[in-house]
Protein backbone atom coordinates (compact mmCIF):
# COMPACT_ATOMS: atom_id res chain seq x y z
CA UNK A 1 0.00 0.00 0.00
CA UNK A 2 1.48 3.47 -0.79
CA UNK A 3 1.23 5.72 1.66
CA UNK A 4 0.51 9.55 0.56
CA UNK A 5 2.17 12.44 2.21
CA UNK A 6 1.07 16.00 2.91
CA UNK A 7 3.54 18.18 2.94
CA UNK A 8 2.90 21.49 5.33
CA UNK A 9 6.18 24.22 5.46
CA UNK A 10 6.49 27.91 4.46
CA UNK A 11 9.64 27.10 2.69
CA UNK A 12 9.01 26.31 -0.62
CA UNK A 13 12.49 25.11 -1.42
CA UNK A 14 12.22 23.07 1.77
CA UNK A 15 9.20 21.19 0.42
CA UNK A 16 10.59 20.61 -3.02
CA UNK A 17 13.43 18.51 -0.72
CA UNK A 18 11.48 16.62 0.97
CA UNK A 19 8.71 16.11 -2.36
CA UNK A 20 11.77 14.73 -4.03
CA UNK A 21 12.94 12.23 -1.54
CA UNK A 22 9.13 11.08 -0.46
CA UNK A 23 8.31 10.65 -4.31
CA UNK A 24 12.30 8.63 -4.59
CA UNK A 25 10.23 6.01 -2.53
CA UNK A 26 8.31 3.10 -4.32
CA UNK A 27 5.98 2.65 -1.23
CA UNK A 28 5.52 6.67 -0.72
CA UNK A 29 4.13 9.60 -2.39
CA UNK A 30 3.24 13.59 -2.10
CA UNK A 31 0.02 14.12 -3.03
CA UNK A 32 -0.47 18.12 -1.85
CA UNK A 33 2.13 20.51 -0.43
CA UNK A 34 0.55 23.36 2.27
CA UNK A 35 2.49 26.80 3.42
CA UNK A 36 0.56 27.25 6.38
CA UNK A 37 -2.16 24.93 8.64
CA UNK A 38 -5.35 25.97 6.81
CA UNK A 39 -4.12 25.19 3.41
CA UNK A 40 -3.01 22.09 5.28
CA UNK A 41 -6.49 21.26 6.62
CA UNK A 42 -8.02 22.54 3.41
CA UNK A 43 -5.94 19.68 0.84
CA UNK A 44 -6.09 16.88 3.65
CA UNK A 45 -9.88 16.77 3.38
CA UNK A 46 -9.07 17.00 -0.26
CA UNK A 47 -6.79 13.94 -0.76
CA UNK A 48 -7.09 12.66 3.02
CA UNK A 49 -3.61 11.52 3.21
CA UNK A 50 -1.81 8.87 5.39
CA UNK A 51 0.57 11.35 6.95
CA UNK A 52 0.85 15.12 7.11
CA UNK A 53 4.37 16.19 7.42
CA UNK A 54 4.19 19.08 9.46
CA UNK A 55 6.23 22.48 10.51
CA UNK A 56 5.69 24.21 13.78
CA UNK A 57 6.59 28.01 13.12
CA UNK A 58 4.48 28.95 9.81
CA UNK A 59 3.07 32.27 8.76
CA UNK A 60 -1.24 33.27 8.84
CA UNK A 61 -1.86 29.66 10.64
CA UNK A 62 1.03 27.67 12.36
CA UNK A 63 1.21 24.25 12.81
CA UNK A 64 0.38 23.82 15.79
CA UNK A 65 -3.47 25.15 15.16
CA UNK A 66 -3.16 22.88 11.72
CA UNK A 67 -2.49 19.94 13.83
CA UNK A 68 -5.37 20.55 16.46
CA UNK A 69 -7.99 21.53 13.28
CA UNK A 70 -6.83 18.05 11.62
CA UNK A 71 -6.76 15.82 14.46
CA UNK A 72 -10.37 16.99 15.40
CA UNK A 73 -11.88 16.41 12.81
CA UNK A 74 -13.55 13.45 12.05
CA UNK A 75 -13.45 13.04 8.40
CA UNK A 76 -9.41 12.83 8.75
CA UNK A 77 -9.18 9.99 11.58
CA UNK A 78 -7.45 7.97 10.04
CA UNK A 79 -4.66 11.16 9.24
CA UNK A 80 -1.89 11.26 11.47
CA UNK A 81 0.42 14.42 11.60
CA UNK A 82 4.18 14.10 12.17
CA UNK A 83 5.80 17.67 13.26
CA UNK A 84 9.15 18.46 11.96
CA UNK A 85 11.01 20.72 14.93
CA UNK A 86 14.34 21.73 16.90
CA UNK A 87 14.85 20.62 20.06
CA UNK A 88 14.51 24.65 21.08
CA UNK A 89 11.03 24.56 20.68
CA UNK A 90 10.35 21.56 23.62
CA UNK A 91 6.79 22.86 24.45
CA UNK A 92 5.87 23.83 20.87
CA UNK A 93 6.17 20.02 21.00
CA UNK A 94 4.61 19.40 23.75
CA UNK A 95 1.38 21.11 22.61
CA UNK A 96 1.32 18.99 19.41
CA UNK A 97 1.04 16.24 21.09
CA UNK A 98 -1.53 17.56 23.09
CA UNK A 99 -3.13 18.70 20.14
CA UNK A 100 -3.42 14.77 18.70
CA UNK A 101 0.05 14.72 16.45
CA UNK A 102 1.54 11.23 16.59
CA UNK A 103 5.03 12.22 16.83
CA UNK A 104 8.02 14.49 15.87
CA UNK A 105 11.40 14.74 14.15
CA UNK A 106 13.91 17.64 14.67
CA UNK A 107 14.73 19.49 11.00
CA UNK A 108 18.24 18.08 10.92
CA UNK A 109 16.91 14.05 10.66
CA UNK A 110 18.71 12.48 7.94
CA UNK A 111 16.96 11.17 5.27
CA UNK A 112 16.51 7.75 6.20
CA UNK A 113 15.58 8.81 9.48
CA UNK A 114 12.31 10.91 7.86
CA UNK A 115 11.10 8.00 5.44
CA UNK A 116 11.41 6.00 8.66
CA UNK A 117 9.48 8.11 10.83
CA UNK A 118 6.69 8.51 7.79
CA UNK A 119 6.30 4.63 7.57
CA UNK A 120 6.18 4.74 11.45
CA UNK A 121 3.38 7.17 11.90
CA UNK A 122 1.39 6.22 8.84
CA UNK A 123 1.27 2.60 10.72
CA UNK A 124 -0.55 3.99 13.29
CA UNK A 125 2.78 4.07 15.52
CA UNK A 126 4.64 7.21 17.11
CA UNK A 127 7.66 8.65 17.74
CA UNK A 128 8.03 8.26 21.50
CA UNK A 129 10.48 5.83 22.26
CA UNK A 130 13.84 8.15 22.08
CA UNK A 131 15.07 9.34 25.60
CA UNK A 132 14.84 12.41 24.46
CA UNK A 133 11.02 11.89 23.63
CA UNK A 134 10.56 10.85 27.11
CA UNK A 135 12.42 14.04 28.47
CA UNK A 136 9.75 16.23 26.33
CA UNK A 137 6.64 14.28 27.82
CA UNK A 138 7.98 14.03 31.16
CA UNK A 139 9.02 17.94 31.07
CA UNK A 140 5.53 19.52 29.37
CA UNK A 141 2.85 17.07 29.55
CA UNK A 142 2.95 17.06 33.47
CA UNK A 143 3.96 20.29 34.25
CA UNK A 144 0.91 22.47 36.07
CA UNK A 145 1.20 25.13 33.62
CA UNK A 146 -1.27 24.15 30.67
CA UNK A 147 -1.60 20.50 31.77
CA UNK A 148 -5.63 19.64 31.27
CA UNK A 149 -6.19 16.23 33.98
CA UNK A 150 -8.81 14.10 33.44
CA UNK A 151 -10.60 11.56 35.83
CA UNK A 152 -8.88 8.53 36.06
CA UNK A 153 -12.61 6.87 35.52
CA UNK A 154 -11.74 7.27 32.02
CA UNK A 155 -9.41 4.00 32.40
CA UNK A 156 -12.58 2.21 34.51
CA UNK A 157 -12.83 0.04 31.13
CA UNK A 158 -9.80 -1.09 30.51
CA UNK A 159 -8.66 -4.41 32.27
CA UNK A 160 -5.39 -4.53 34.76
CA UNK A 161 -2.81 -5.36 32.17
CA UNK A 162 -3.83 -3.03 29.85
CA UNK A 163 -3.45 -0.29 32.33
CA UNK A 164 0.11 -2.12 32.74
CA UNK A 165 1.13 -1.88 29.29
CA UNK A 166 -0.08 1.27 28.97
CA UNK A 167 2.03 2.83 31.78
CA UNK A 168 5.13 0.89 30.09
CA UNK A 169 4.32 2.84 27.15
CA UNK A 170 3.86 6.19 28.44
CA UNK A 171 7.33 5.55 29.89
CA UNK A 172 8.96 5.33 26.21
CA UNK A 173 9.68 1.67 26.59
CA UNK A 174 9.21 -0.17 22.80
CA UNK A 175 6.99 -3.07 22.77
CA UNK A 176 10.11 -5.59 22.83
CA UNK A 177 11.04 -3.87 26.03
CA UNK A 178 7.15 -4.49 27.73
CA UNK A 179 6.91 -7.84 26.40
CA UNK A 180 10.47 -8.81 27.97
CA UNK A 181 9.67 -7.20 31.28
CA UNK A 182 6.27 -8.85 31.75
CA UNK A 183 7.29 -11.99 29.93
CA UNK A 184 4.74 -12.24 27.04
CA UNK A 185 5.21 -11.76 23.31
CA UNK A 186 5.34 -8.86 21.41
CA UNK A 187 2.24 -9.57 19.63
CA UNK A 188 0.51 -10.08 22.83
CA UNK A 189 2.22 -6.70 23.84
CA UNK A 190 0.76 -4.81 20.36
CA UNK A 191 -2.52 -6.19 21.10
CA UNK A 192 -3.05 -5.03 24.78
CA UNK A 193 -1.78 -1.23 23.45
CA UNK A 194 -4.17 -1.09 20.41
CA UNK A 195 -7.22 -2.29 22.74
CA UNK A 196 -6.19 0.01 25.45
CA UNK A 197 -6.86 2.83 21.77
CA UNK A 198 -9.87 1.38 20.98
CA UNK A 199 -11.62 1.44 24.73
CA UNK A 200 -10.04 5.37 25.50
CA UNK A 201 -10.69 6.47 21.65
CA UNK A 202 -6.99 7.47 21.39
CA UNK A 203 -6.01 8.05 17.78
CA UNK A 204 -3.10 6.43 17.99
CA UNK A 205 0.26 5.23 20.74
CA UNK A 206 0.85 8.95 21.27
CA UNK A 207 -2.66 9.90 22.31
CA UNK A 208 -2.44 7.07 24.69
CA UNK A 209 0.89 8.29 26.19
CA UNK A 210 -0.91 11.82 26.60
CA UNK A 211 -4.00 10.18 28.60
CA UNK A 212 -1.63 7.76 30.37
CA UNK A 213 0.11 11.37 31.81
CA UNK A 214 -3.28 13.27 31.99
CA UNK A 215 -5.16 10.97 34.30
CA UNK A 216 -2.38 10.29 36.59
CA UNK A 217 -1.30 6.67 35.84
CA UNK A 218 2.06 8.15 35.35
CA UNK A 219 3.91 10.82 36.70
CA UNK A 220 7.02 12.94 36.13
CA UNK A 221 9.59 12.61 38.53
CA UNK A 222 8.37 9.37 40.51
CA UNK A 223 9.54 5.47 39.56
CA UNK A 224 6.11 4.16 38.64
CA UNK A 225 7.07 0.88 38.21
CA UNK A 226 3.85 -1.48 37.69
CA UNK A 227 0.76 0.42 38.29
CA UNK A 228 -0.38 -1.09 41.55
CA UNK A 229 -4.19 -1.77 40.36
CA UNK A 230 -2.62 -3.85 37.43
CA UNK A 231 -3.31 -7.83 37.21
CA UNK A 232 -3.21 -10.52 34.50
CA UNK A 233 -6.69 -10.10 32.63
Amino acid sequence: MTVKVLLADDQALLRATFRILIDSCPDMEVVGEASDGAEALELARTHHPDVVLMDIRMPETDGLSGTATICADPELATTRVLILTTFETEDYVAQALRAGASGFLGKDVTADALLAGIRTVASGEALLSPGATRTLITRFLTSPVGTHLVPQERLADLTGREREVMALAAEGKSNAEIAELLVVSPLTVRTHIHRAMTKLNARDRAQLVVIAYQTGLVQAGRDNGTPAEAQNS
